[in-house]
């Protein structure tokens, strides 16, 4: 089973497009799978597009009245796959971004990965339509990460989609406390670093724009940058012990 997890808060103008984009990727590709929503406290249509969708797709939503934030919703969606699953050693947790920035287009090739035996695969992101100050920010996020947060052979942190094995995954969380102590787009950066802290095989799959530019991190180019410099000394996770293996 493939868990699709997509935390959302104010994006009904893309979680609709989105889902039916990957309802049509596995129509040609078919792996069984579910679509697992947060809506995070959603003030605007998301709510009437995920009800219309909950009645045509495999999809669960999970509703918070008031927001917990980005990093909060994507745990409680990944926790949420790892109870459902029965098979954690085949089964896997698929991220996506909510505001179709990512093409689920290449989605199989993710897929393939997990099923020749990776247990985490990233899927990294140019930087076309990308402000060149946010570039320049990811491009240095490895050296401002440091020490606390690094995963050598991975370029791409922050695009928010990658495949991660649910046993990985279950290793990944803690007992008493929560995984994803950020927010935003260095939850992204965070969960990857831990999910490789845990696997035997990282691969990276590249991955393509969708169809809407990506929405602006809330924080701007240079907050951004001061607040991977502060996990990067606050966060202690361990680096992975083997090598990525990169896919052209």
């Amino acid at each position: 089973m493939l868990y699709v997890c997509v935390p959302s808060r104010n994006h009904g103008d893309t979680i609709g497009l989105l889902l039916w984009k990957v309802r049509q990727v596995f129509a040609a590709f078919p792996r069984e799978y579910q679509f697992l929503v947060g809506d995070d406290g959603s003030t605007d249509t998301t709510r009437e597009v995920l009800d219309l969708y909950e009645r045509a797709l495999p999809l669960t939503v999970l509703r918070q009245r008031e927001p917990q934030g980005y990093g909060a919703n994507l745990e409680r969606l990944l926790r949420e796959a790892v109870r459902r699953s029965d098979r954690p050693k085949r089964d896997a947790a698929i991220t996506l971004p909510p505001d179709f920035s990512v093409s689920p287009e290449p989605l199989p090739a993710l897929v393939r990965r997990i099923e020749s035996g990776a247990d985490v695969v990233v899927g990294e992101l140019d930087g076309a339509g990308v402000p060149w100050r946010l570039r320049l920010v990811r491009r240095t996020a490895p050296l401002l990460l440091r020490p606390g947060v690094s995963v050598p052979g991975v370029r791409d942190l922050f695009s928010g989609c990658c495949a991660v094995r649910l046993a990985t995954l279950k290793r990944s969380f803690p007992d008493h406390e929560r995984m994803l102590q950020t927010d935003g787009w260095l939850a992204n950066a965070e969960l990857v670093a831990r999910s490789a802290a845990q696997a035997r095989q990282i691969a990276t799959v590249p991955v393509q724009p969708g169809g809407v530019p990506r929405r602006a991190p809330p924080l701007g180019a240079g907050a951004l940058a001061l607040a991977l410099l502060r996990a990067g000394r606050r966060l202690r996770i361990p680096a992975p012990t083997v090598v990525v293996e990169r896919t052209a």
